[in-house]
């Protein structure tokens, strides 16, 4: 299972552009990365479901009451990302919101709760609906409740 100690030893993304932002956000202690043009960002460490390693990338999230609501859009692709397959084979995980770091426990939105979130989600970054448009697949939201 990843915690927020894992944030700092973790594998970045294989996406560069990814991986830069979130050693940015991390070297700056969550000052830089955490919010451009009115969208924030958070820092999440999975645990790597085939190597058992904590991986980590940057998400864009909004808030429900006290948790965080991230999306698994892989820019709509066809195939969710790897830190979704990884969360829901361990579901606790690291993260980072701004200089505040925390161990969560991840848990996939179920469609009676899906219809507010992604109002929510699509109203922050309003391309969410456009790779939904892109894809077959239902792009899963993410609930991060803190445990600590």
């Amino acid at each position: 299972m990843a915690v927020a100690e894992d944030l700092d030893r973790a594998t970045d993304s294989k996406w560069d552009w990814v991986a830069e932002q979130t050693r940015t956000y991390l070297a700056s202690g969550g000052t830089e990365g955490h919010e451009s043009n009115g969208v924030f960002t958070l820092i999440l460490a999975t645990t790597g479901r085939k190597t058992g390693e904590p991986r980590r990338c940057c998400l864009i999230y909004g808030t429900s009451g006290d948790d965080f609501v991230v999306v698994a859009s892989k820019g709509g692709a066809d195939e969710d990302p790897a830190w979704f397959k990884n969360l829901e084979a361990n579901p606790t995980v690291g993260v980072q919101v701004g200089p505040r770091r925390f161990t969560a426990s991840a848990r996939v939105v179920p469609d009676a709760e899906r219809a507010p979130l992604w109002a929510l989600m699509a109203g922050i970054f309003p391309l969410y609906d456009e790779y939904a448009q892109k894809t077959d697949r239902v792009i899963p939201l993410v609930v991060l409740t803190p445990q600590d």
